[in-house]
């Protein structure tokens, strides 16, 4: 049986044309949360219980991953695409103006919606990653070893979609496990959960999908705006992972300093999966950002 977020209700609601899988619960100042790569609403397992003790909180599984719709389409999956599907999902709960945090590939929806239609984001939390356009600057050398998923996914099809397919349980176990320091972060129950739904091929196909327009529209985007100024107001937040010995290509309190107005940030004793790795930490942070 599939896990579940204790408490919440389940629903598949229409978005943009598409149905989403979503989980929410609680009562109280909506939070929206959004997954990264490669998991489901899942991954917010632990903080969304914590913070449905005082918020409205919603998690879907974003288009493409988990039980939401996969439309083939490239474009659908450029993260202003998404972040309309995002307003679109929280119109159907009368939600007006909203927190948005995403980690991973749901940060950079997050953070998209957030400068593309700010008086509806109250505040914006963002989670171990960069925004496309900074991402692709900052990567030169062996950075590339490490990243090498996103030049490997943003391919054109079908080549990524054919090595993946071959063996997705391990190619994408290979991040659950190599991405985690947290030992049991991530329950067997919700590891194979993860991997059921990735292996699907319309879930390799819309996730090369989402890479590709990572590696394409977004930075466009990214670029549209920064030439025009376009910044951050709201309240927001960063946290990333503590690197260790092997230090970032890059800076992300400088990063998102340039993008952000009124910006926190911290880093977090985990991996890559701050959610799940540190959920009290995140779920605190998180009551603190909304509070500002």
């Amino acid at each position: 049986m599939t896990p579940r977020i204790p408490d919440f209700d389940y629903q598949r609601r229409t978005a943009g044309g598409l149905a989403l899988n979503v989980a929410y619960g609680g009562a109280g100042p909506p939070v929206v949360l959004l997954h990264g790569f490669p998991e489901t609403h899942l991954a917010w397992r632990s903080v969304a219980a914590d913070l449905a003790a005082d918020h409205f909180v919603v998690c879907p599984d974003l288009p493409g991953y988990g039980a939401s719709d996969k439309p083939p389409d490239a474009g659908r999956y450029a993260k202003r695409a998404l972040a309309a599907d995002v307003f679109a999902l929280l119109d159907g709960f009368s939600c007006e103006r909203f927190a948005l945090v995403g980690h991973d590939r749901g940060a950079l929806v997050a953070f998209r919606a957030a400068l593309d239609r700010p008086e509806r984001i109250s505040h914006l939390g963002v989670l171990d990653v960069i925004p496309a356009l900074d991402m692709w600057a900052s990567l030169a050398g062996i950075g590339g070893v490490f990243a090498f998923h996103l030049y490997l996914l943003a391919q054109a099809e079908p080549l990524p979609e054919a090595l993946v397919g071959a063996a997705p349980d391990r190619f994408f176990g290979h991040f659950l496990d190599t991405w985690t320091k947290a030992p049991g972060a991530i329950p067997a129950a919700v590891r194979s959960a993860y991997l059921e739904a990735a292996r699907d091929p319309a879930s390799i196909h819309a996730i090369c999908q989402d890479y590709r327009a990572s590696a394409f529209a977004d930075p466009e985007h990214d670029a549209a705006d920064r030439a025009s100024g376009r910044r951050l107001g709201m309240p927001a937040l960063a946290l990333w992972q503590d690197p260790g010995d092997l230090p970032l290509p890059f800076d992300p309190a400088e990063v998102w300093g340039a993008w952000a107005s009124d910006l926190r940030t911290g880093t977090l004793p985990c991996g890559h999966f701050l959610p799940e790795e540190c959920p009290t930490e995140v779920a605190a942070a998180i009551r603190e950002l909304v509070r500002r």
